[in-house]
């Protein structure tokens, strides 16, 4: 798994918005959310870079 540190990720509307964002990107990604400690660890065979890039054009850049 792919692990990013979203600082703006802190509510279950963020998760909703990434978990859109990603399955749009990779419909067989599989996502686990940390809330509290503001990751996301991402399943996927989409590049990590790609990911990166639709995680920071959703508006959730990751650190």
């Amino acid at each position: 798994m792919i692990s990013f540190t979203l600082p703006d990720m802190t509510c279950g509307h963020c998760v909703g918005v990434l978990n859109q964002t990603l399955i749009e990107l990779d419909p067989d990604c599989e996502l686990e959310f940390d809330l509290l400690n503001h990751i996301i660890k991402v399943e996927s065979s989409i590049p990590r870079e790609q990911l990166a890039d639709a995680l920071t054009e959703a508006g959730y850049p990751p650190a």
